[in-house]
């Protein structure tokens, strides 16, 4: 069909030689450009494009410039895709890298797209959102009186960054509450510190990730090897909920520390170069350390990554509820303009075969988040109730924080009354 009997207006006609000049090339990776045969176009679909966009550019009610119109266009289509995937402009780029790196300006959330509807996935540890009170599976429902209904998932995301100290007002719906609230937070510098880990009792560690960041890795066996320097481990716990995933490679090597070889993950996409398979090395930071996995509705991505490897190779328990689901596996792809697409371009699997997109992680012991009550009825007089008793030489400060914080921590108190238990049964069989 020549272009001359299509009948559009001049404008279209130059839009669609562009499209079928561009799209051919434009429509594949790069890697696979010069290899992949070339779809025949739907000629008619583009032709409707066209007609669209002169549409619009003559009767809609504000003038929008040709870069805006194609710019959407970009945006619906790879929106359209699925939740993760996004047209990037500069400064979206830029805000990305910022994440991957550890620091950036906003309220400290990870977000994503559930039935279309602007989803909480995790608030991020000692940030504005979490001291806030925000938590996961919380719906945004506007952004500074900005509706977040059409909004792109970058979009909002853009829209929630900005400059320390300015203030922003979000309005959250949660589940199982009947309105909706408001809820101003300040911006402050996000310096997401990935790790950190503490001694809960004599021989008992606690390892918690925040998120997977490029040396998050390197960071978890440094903190491993802090903890021993206080004497022999004979457990710990590795913290990862509410933990939203991040750097693939991160993942692999926080698994690492536990495993002494073995799969930790393998990827499947369409194209030669997205199906790669990670395996654990032989130096291992923690091989022979008892290990509880902790996981819940917001470890997504890399954190089930790691769950997943751990519990096919039985390494570890993992406890708590089952994971969010995100096993797709999205590459950042830099454009000649100077801007990027973040493209969904395989499906990650556990070591099994397991795929866990819109899956998740199972827990092999399922336990709930709650509040240990410890009721006073009936107790009992205690030496450290008698007046002038002597004082332990453990600090009491310390030790009263630490049980007041598995109190306050059900699924942390579990995890570390199992880890004790698994010792004691270890001691029976040898």
């Amino acid at each position: 069909m020549s272009l001359r009997s299509v009948g559009f207006l001049p404008a279209s006609r130059r839009l669609l030689a562009t499209l079928l000049l561009v799209l051919p090339l434009a429509a594949l990776p790069l890697t696979a450009q010069a290899t992949a045969p070339v779809d025949e176009l739907p000629l008619e679909d583009i032709q409707t494009f066209a007609e669209v966009f002169e549409r619009i550019k003559r009767a809609y009610v504000e003038e929008v410039d040709d870069r805006t119109l194609i710019r959407n266009a970009m945006r619906g289509m790879l929106t359209e895709l699925d939740p993760h995937s996004a047209y990037l402009d500069r400064d979206e780029f830029q805000s990305l890298r910022e994440s991957t790196e550890g620091q950036f300006g906003g309220i400290g959330i990870e977000v994503g797209l559930e039935n279309g509807r602007l989803t909480i996935i995790t608030p991020i540890d000692d940030t504005p959102a979490s001291r806030a009170g925000l938590q996961a599976r919380d719906t945004i429902l506007s952004i500074d009186d900005t509706s977040t209904e059409r909004l792109s998932l970058q979009e909002a995301v853009t829209l929630m960054r900005g400059e320390p100290g300015s203030e922003i007002t979000v309005t959250i719906l949660r589940s199982g509450e009947e309105s909706a609230f408001d809820v101003t937070l300040t911006r402050e510098i996000i310096r997401t510190e990935s790790v950190r880990s503490e001694l809960l009792e004599t021989g008992y560690g606690y390892l918690r990730v925040s998120q997977f960041q490029n040396r998050t890795g390197e960071q978890v066996n440094s903190a491993i090897r802090q903890l021993e320097r206080d004497g022999p481990l004979d457990g710990l716990i590795l913290d990862l909920r509410n933990n939203p995933g991040g750097v693939l490679q991160a993942a692999v090597a926080v698994a690492d520390a536990f495993l002494e070889g073995g799969l930790v993950v393998y990827t499947e996409g369409r194209l030669p170069d997205t199906e790669m398979s990670f395996s654990a090395s032989r130096e291992t930071a923690a091989p022979d350390v008892s290990l509880v996995v902790l996981i819940n509705g917001g470890s997504a991505s890399a954190a089930e990554i790691v769950a997943g490897a751990l519990q096919d190779q039985h390494r570890g328990v993992i406890m708590g509820t089952e994971s969010f689901g995100k096993g797709s596996v999205q590459q950042i792809m830099p454009l000649g303009n100077g801007e990027g697409l973040k493209l969904t371009t395989a499906l990650y699997y556990t070591p099994n075969g397991r795929s866990i997109q819109a899956l998740g992680i199972e827990p092999d012991v399922e336990v709930v988040r709650g509040r240990v009550e410890v009721t006073e009825t009936g107790r009992q007089l205690r030496e450290a109730d008698l007046e002038g008793h002597l004082r332990s030489r453990d600090d009491p400060r310390q030790r009263q924080a630490m049980t007041e914080r598995l109190r306050e921590d059900y699924q942390l108190g579990e995890a570390l009354n199992l880890l004790k238990a698994l010792n004691v049964l270890d001691r029976r069989d040898r």
